[in-house]
């Protein structure tokens, strides 16, 4: 997977957060606003809301895996030499992978089960809704896959081979 693709991807998944993001924020508005001044509302909002939310959120943690932002300590990989770094990192790929089959086992089998199945309000299918998680799970893994090839291959510099990123308050 090319370094263009997987960033043409994650800037498409950082547009499609933002359109959740703004949709979630005029459907609760709007509702908060009809429920309080014209005493009515819009019976979609609650439940589009929250499945904007999950997707929105899935779609965050696939641009935090290709950034490595999720949280994480180098406590005892920080010490280690290459070697030991490359081991440590390899080894916490094979089971970031083994927890996406997890998942994408988990939220396949929820997607079949309920493919039939339609959410209370829309009446959409809620197969639809469990599809983030397949979704996360299949882009998540090619993202790993990835990273454990240019480990393999020596593609990745030595300040890459701990996966973590400061926090914000210790860089300040």
């Amino acid at each position: 997977m090319p370094k263009t693709l997987i960033d043409l991807y994650c800037r498409v998944l950082n547009v499609a957060m933002v359109a959740c993001l703004a949709l979630m924020v005029v459907l609760v508005f709007g509702n908060v606003v009809l429920r309080y001044v014209f005493n009515t509302g819009i019976s979609i909002s609650d439940e589009l809301s929250r499945w904007l939310f999950v997707w929105m959120t899935f779609m965050g943690a696939i641009v935090a895996i290709r950034d490595h932002a999720h949280l994480g300590t180098d406590f005892l990989v920080g010490r280690l030499g290459p070697g030991g770094k490359k081991f440590c990192l390899a080894i916490g790929y094979l089971l970031m992978l083994f927890v996406c089959w997890l998942l994408f086992s988990g939220a396949l089998a929820q997607t079949r089960i309920n493919h039939q199945t339609t959410s209370a309000a829309m009446e959409a299918p809620m197969s639809w809704f469990y599809a983030s998680g397949v979704v996360f799970a299949v882009s998540a893994a090619l993202l790993l896959l990835h990273d454990l090839w240019r480990l393999a291959t020596g593609q990745m510099s030595e300040d890459e081979l701990v996966a973590i990123r400061e926090s914000e308050e210790s860089t300040k």
